[in-house]
């Protein structure tokens, strides 16, 4: 019999995506050690682009020197996947988790991703499902509402998925999605007739159908993001 495990989920808000970037790296050198827990962040980006390790810089379809024109970032990252935008009204959650405590794989850590997704989806009645071969991420027909691009490292995730709420769906006309021409992009709000909670309520949510797709059994909820930010402040 296994014993019970937990979840810690850090409520952060809306980060830089540098700064995220750091905490994560930080994080997953902790978790590496075992100094800290299975660990997730919770939060929103400022409107930035990021590119995988793939670099496919062709799928920006405007010129790095226009982005402070729409008020976006531009940055390259070592996760997998392609092209992708965060923004406000996106939620985002960022695992450090171990693979190995759980006793999965890397395909089978995406599957769950994309499952928790699909549940969450489901809660306001929209049948989303996990993309055809070739496409990551959830998709609502064929359109795309929920992204995923990971990095594993000795084990340990970072870096996680991206589920449209309600974002400004125009700074996805820069860019090729994903690496997929031929296919659009969506939100919660607009595929639900359902009254919408407020964020805070609906990152909740998500968080909870990820922990269960990953079968925790308790969530350690941390409401103070000043305690990990300031940290990381600090080790600059």
């Amino acid at each position: 019999m296994r014993s019970p495990r937990t979840l810690e989920v850090w409520k952060l808000g809306t980060v830089n995506y540098l700064k995220s970037l750091k905490l994560q790296e930080r994080l997953v050198s902790e978790r590496k050690a075992n100094r800290i827990p299975d660990t997730l962040l919770s939060l929103q980006h400022p409107p930035t682009y990021t590119l995988g390790k793939r670099r496919t810089d062709h799928n920006l379809l405007i010129p790095e020197s226009e982005l402070t024109k729409i008020g976006a970032e531009l940055h390259y990252t070592q996760r997998g996947g392609d092209i992708t935008f965060h923004g406000p009204h996106q939620a985002i959650l960022y695992p450090i988790i171990s693979l190995r405590s759980i006793g999965i794989g890397a395909r089978s850590y995406v599957e769950s991703l994309e499952r928790s997704m699909i549940e969450f989806a489901s809660v306001y009645g929209v049948k989303a499902r996990a993309g055809n071969k070739c496409e990551t991420g959830v998709w609502v027909g064929d359109r795309k509402i929920g992204a995923i691009g990971v990095r594993i490292s000795s084990g340990i995730t970072c870096h996680g998925l991206a589920f449209n709420i309600d974002p400004d769906l125009k700074y996805f006309e820069h860019i090729v999605p994903c690496g997929i021409a031929d296919k659009g992009v969506t939100s919660l709000r607009r595929e639900t007739d359902t009254l919408l909670p407020s964020e805070e309520v609906i990152h909740e949510q998500l968080v909870s159908c990820l922990a269960k797709a990953f079968s925790y059994d308790h969530i350690v909820w941390k409401q103070d993001p000043s305690l990990i930010l300031d940290i990381q402040e600090g080790n600059k």
